[in-house]
C-alpha cells in the first residue's frame, strides 16, 4: 500500500505545479519517491517467481521520473502528478513487454500490460507471431478470466492492413495495432490498502500469458 501523505503530495502537487512551490515541499516528495520505490520493491519479490527475468531488477530503475521534459511540449508544466513504475528485464527502458503501474487520485491510477510503440522490427515479428499462431493468440485474449480483467487491446492502430497482410485476415483487427496494451482501473479507496500488492500482484499474473506471447521474439 501507499503511505496517505504520498496520495496528499500528489494531491498538492496537483494545485500547485510550479517549481516555486516543489522546492518548498521537496522534502516531501522525496518521502514519496520513497514510499513508491519500497511498493514497487516488494511487488518485484512477490513477481519474481512467476517472472523470473525479473531477478535482481532494482526498484529505482523501473520508477519514471517526476520531472517532466518540457522542451517540445506544449504542455510547460514541470512535474507529473502521478507515480508509475514499468517492470520488465532491464526496467522503464527495456524494449521487452512488461507490467505497468500508474498511480494518481482522483480515479486516475490504472494497472497495465503489455508493450508501447516498439521498434518495427520488433513489431514485426508479434505481428508474425498472430499470424503464425493466430488461434493460441484468439484463445489467450478471449480467456474468460483474461477477458473479465481485460475487455479489450488498446492502441494505436492503422486504418488499412499492415503491408504482407489481406484486409480479411482473421487477426486484422490485432495487426492493425502499433502498440499492444491491456489496462484496469485502480480505485482510490485501493491505493491506502494493504491489499493493493496482491490486487497488483493478481493482475500481473493474469497478464503473464500475454506478456510470454509478446516477448517471445526476446527468448
Amino acid at each position: 500500500m501507499l503511505a496517505p501523505n504520498t496520495l496528499h503530495f500528489l494531491n498538492e502537487l496537483h494545485q500547485h505545479n510550479d517549481r516555486l512551490w516543489f522546492d518548498a515541499h521537496r522534502e516531501a516528495y522525496q518521502i514519496a519517491m520513497k514510499d513508491m520505490q519500497s511498493f514497487t520493491s516488494n511487488l518485484i519479490t512477490a513477481l519474481t517467481p512467476i517472472d523470473p527475468s525479473l531477478e535482481g531488477l532494482e526498484a529505482k530503475a523501473c520508477i519514471f521520473r517526476l520531472f517532466r521534459d518540457v522542451r517540445f511540449s506544449k504542455n510547460k508544466l514541470p512535474y507529473k502528478t502521478n507515480l508509475a513504475a514499468y517492470l520488465a528485464k532491464g526496467g522503464r527502458k527495456s524494449e521487452r513487454a512488461g507490467f505497468y503501474f500508474h498511480f494518481e487520485p482522483n480515479g486516475k491510477s490504472f494497472f497495465g500490460a503489455g508493450i508501447w510503440m516498439p521498434e518495427a522490427p520488433v513489431l514485426h515479428a508479434i505481428r508474425q507471431e498472430i499470424d503464425y499462431n493466430w488461434s493460441e493468440f484468439n484463445q489467450l485474449v478471449n480467456k474468460a478470466s483474461f477477458k473479465k480483467l481485460f475487455p479489450t487491446i488498446e492502441g494505436e492502430r492503422l486504418k488499412k492492413a499492415p503491408k504482407g497482410y489481406a484486409i480479411d485476415h482473421p487477426a486484422v483487427a490485432y495487426l492493425q495495432l502499433k502498440s499492444f496494451l491491456v489496462t484496469h482501473p485502480i480505485p482510490d479507496a485501493l491505493l491506502t490498502q494493504k491489499e493493493l500488492l496482491k490486487t497488483l500482484q493478481r493482475y500481473c499474473v493474469a497478464a503473464k500469458p500475454f506478456l510470454d506471447f509478446l516477448n517471445r521474439n526476446f527468448d
